[in-house]
């Protein structure tokens, strides 16, 4: 039985060696052929598509919360998750202001203190607007341990009119020593690099400001009306857009002319010179009867314009902004907005695409065809939409819930929680 063992053994081993020697040539000697698929056609919606013929409700008139009217359907783009948001600021947002602001004995109190007379500065009202509502705010506080933010309170539009500063180069060096005074008196600058301090213009010479220093520019919040993605010291991401509106006094829905009572396609006023965009849309449009465009020699008031017209634009001139905006949406006109660049106001809480037109710069050709292209429908319910979004551009002291105020310290809210050294 010894022989015939052996032999068996000796072919179980070769028959495992074939096997073992099959399993390692064969996987690399077949090819692989994956499965086909047939591509199937995506359907894309664009994230924030052209407002469509599908009419939202009219505000409810019964007695409701203030901010009732904007839970319907409109032009947020999330009501509750901002209105609950809102509500957390309400309760915890702190900003300290550096003491500048009180001091009357100062050389320069000029400068700091809150102008009373505000809004007879017109263009430039929003930069001392935000000083008032904020001295008279429940989000000021004297303590600035508990601060989210620190203000500086110098005005570059008081800067302007000051002898002594008046050029861009001297408000510049203003500026700069104002930064390394408060960095060298107080520790809280030093305790972030700046990050949580800000400052407020509406002046065009504000964009530039800070650029002499280089934790004010890289680091501080500018809270500006010249909000331009292509500006060089503007960073959409750090600094905040502020609403230029002119002063004016409130109006209800039964005091703004309804849509049948707007017999104008288009009312636009403004210097020509400014821009080049403007002395185009005066050559194509500026004897059209339809539109009320106009450089200059008006017949009627400029305010009757926006109540009498349909849509009103706001165009490009020296800078992207323009108080053009807050008054067509406070006279109940649709703002059609032709400016490209421009980071408008609140964009991560207003749809703008629910209340205005933005057409580019290149196409104020085909202005008018864009326009009559907009369906009854469409308009009126971007109509409805400006009188929900009308308390967001206006000022008042104190300041009143979802005002211009409130709607920018809202931004400043989603800029907290920097880490900073102690103080």
């Amino acid at each position: 039985m010894t022989g015939p063992r052996r032999l068996l053994l000796a072919l179980l081993s070769s028959v495992l060696l074939v096997v073992l020697t099959l399993a390692l040539v064969l996987p690399s000697t077949i090819k692989y052929e994956p499965p086909t698929f047939q591509p199937q056609p995506l359907e894309i919606t664009p994230p924030n598509p052209t407002p469509t013929a599908e009419p939202c409700s009219p505000p409810a008139k019964a007695t409701r919360n203030p901010e009732s009217d904007a839970e319907k359907p409109g032009p947020y783009h999330n009501w509750e998750h901002f209105n609950s948001d809102y509500n957390e600021m309400m309760q915890n947002l702190k900003i300290y202001t550096y003491p500048d602001v009180h001091k009357k004995s100062s050389p320069f109190s000029n400068i700091f203190l809150p102008k009373p007379d505000a809004k007879k500065l017109g263009n430039y009202y929003s930069e001392h607007a935000f000083k008032t509502a904020l001295l008279s705010s429940p989000l000021l506080t004297s303590r600035p341990e508990e601060a989210h933010f620190f203000y500086m309170p110098f005005s570059i539009n008081l800067m302007r009119l000051d002898r002594r500063l008046h050029s861009a180069e001297s408000i510049k060096k203003f500026v700069a020593r104002y930064a390394d005074r408060i960095s060298s008196e107080f520790a809280f600058w030093n305790a972030s690099g700046g990050a949580d301090h800000l400052y407020v213009c509406c002046h065009s010479i504000g964009r530039d400001a800070a650029s002499n220093h280089e934790g004010l520019h890289n680091s501080a919040i500018q809270v500006t009306c010249s909000s331009s993605y292509f500006q060089r010291l503007y960073v959409s991401h750090k600094d905040v857009t502020l609403p230029q509106v002119w002063p004016r006094p409130d109006l209800d829905r039964a005091s703004t002319n309804p849509p049948d009572k707007r017999n104008k396609l288009v009312f636009f006023a403004g210097r020509e010179q400014n821009a080049r965009v403007r002395q185009k849309l005066i050559a194509l449009w500026g004897k059209d009867a339809s539109m009320d465009i106009f450089s200059n020699n008006r017949s009627f008031p400029y305010e009757e314009g926006f109540r009498r017209s349909k849509y009103c634009l706001s165009v490009k001139g020296y800078e992207v902004n323009t108080a053009r905006v807050s008054d067509a949406i406070h006279f109940g006109c649709i703002p059609v907005i032709i400016s490209d660049y421009y980071d408008l106001p609140f964009t991560n809480i207003l749809d703008w695409s629910k209340f205005s037109i933005i057409i580019n710069e290149e196409d104020v050709g085909i202005l008018k065809k864009i326009l009559l292209s907009i369906s009854e429908e469409t308009y009126l319910t971007m109509y409805n939409n400006l009188f929900l979004v009308r308390r967001h551009f206006s000022w008042h002291t104190p300041p009143r819930r979802f005002d211009s105020f409130y709607m920018t310290a809202y931004q400043l809210w989603l800029r907290r929680g920097l880490h900073r050294l102690s103080y």
